[in-house]
């Protein structure tokens, strides 16, 4: 067994800040947290952490790309790369998100997912998310209108068989969509409501289903309104619906992340990316699902008619702007990157730093919120 210590650390875990902690590391697994000036342990390895943030890794649930690949790119390197782009923002585990397409193309990228799990490199893969291809084509966003189709439990148990698919995002309000809902549940995938036309009674029969999630908050969905407040009014009123933020300022404007913050229970908010290849790049010409994209000041955009078309956004960076934005104490905002996403998809030994925990930890910059070191079961990946 191997023991290891990462000292001089400004610990913030869900409902935890300590200053001076230090983390005693048995192999991949938390051991101890020791205060300051407790006499501490031999160990076979030392990491200073200067004083610097030091977090739960990051879990990003939606991500599709990034350095120029998107992960259903026909290219072995496709998920090798987006993983490495994510270990450099403290993402520790990601759920590969895909896009509108055919099966057969889906199969594929889920099978370079499995393929990338065998030799994990950079981050790990939880399972992928499905986003699409059952949603509305009223509710496109970036999406392939072509590919669009009615929900099929038949293909998604295909995939699954494949690669394990941690989530669905589709329209709740489509044919069968109600039902959708509970055949996902009892096959252990989190079924999610996006890019959708849904009204709050439609989404109410869903949750009645079991449906607690709302992908991409706010986007591509229908919005608060006197007479019916749909599913951003429906995200806001129910309390115990998940709903996903992309939380770079564009795709959420300042006051409307203040305002989720203000209503929503913070543990059921997750922090996304929503990421495509041109994350990591700078500005220029990309695509995604086969449209051509145009970034500016680091916005990407559909060249046909503007529509957004994912973010360039890193997670760490999310954490910024709504640690900026909300001025809440990262010992509850640190719940929204990866706490709350490890407990809706099962996972009972992620996203804090106690004694039983995997040793999956991200230290950052306590000014830029740069990640300056990575530990995935307690090895340092970056």
């Amino acid at each position: 067994m191997k023991i290891g210590l990462i000292k001089n650390c400004s610990l913030v875990s869900p409902d935890i800040e300590i200053d001076g902690a230090t983390i005693e590391i048995h192999d991949n697994v938390i051991h101890k947290i020791y205060e300051p000036g407790t006499p501490l342990p031999k160990a076979d390895w030392i990491h200073d952490a200067a004083e610097q943030f030091v977090m739960p890794g990051f879990i990003d649930i939606h991500t599709h790309g990034a350095l120029g690949y998107d992960i259903t790119d026909d290219d072995p390197k496709a998920v090798t790369e987006v993983a490495r782009a994510k270990l450099a923002e403290g993402v520790t585990s990601f759920c590969p998100t895909t896009l509108t397409l055919s099966e057969e193309q889906l199969s594929a990228s889920v099978q370079r997912v499995a393929d990338y799990k065998k030799t994990t490199k950079y981050s790990k893969v939880i399972g992928v998310h499905l986003e699409g291809p059952f949603i509305n084509s009223g509710a496109l966003g970036a999406q392939n209108p072509a590919f669009v189709r009615k929900p099929a439990l038949e293909e998604v148990l295909r995939l699954n068989a494949i690669c394990k698919i941690s989530q669905v995002t589709y329209a709740a309000e489509v044919d069968g969509g109600v039902d959708f809902a509970r055949q996902l549940i009892d096959n252990g995938i989190v079924p999610s409501c996006g890019h959708s036309k849904c009204t709050c009674a439609q989404f109410k029969a869903a949750y009645a289903a079991g449906l607690r999630h709302l992908t991409h908050f706010c986007n591509q969905m229908t919005p608060l309104h006197h007479r019916d407040i749909g599913l951003v009014g429906a995200g806001l009123l129910i309390d115990d619906v998940m709903i996903e933020m992309i939380c770079d300022k564009i795709h959420l404007c300042p006051e409307m992340i203040e305002l989720a913050f203000q209503v929503k229970d913070i543990e059921k908010i997750a922090l996304i990316t929503d990421s495509m290849r041109a994350s990591h790049l700078p500005d220029g010409k990309s695509s995604i699902g086969g449209l051509d994209v145009e970034v500016k000041n680091g916005v990407a955009r559909l060249v046909k008619d503007g529509a957004l078309a994912g973010s360039t956004l890193k997670l760490n960076d999310a954490l910024k702007n709504a640690w900026e934005v909300t001025g809440l104490p990262l010992g509850e905002l640190v719940k929204a990157t990866s706490w709350n996403q490890a407990r809706e998809l099962g996972i009972d030994n992620l996203g804090r730093i106690e004694p039983g925990f995997i040793a999956d930890i991200v230290i950052l910059d306590e000014e830029t919120f740069a990640p300056v070191a990575v530990f995935i079961d307690g090895e340092k990946r970056l």
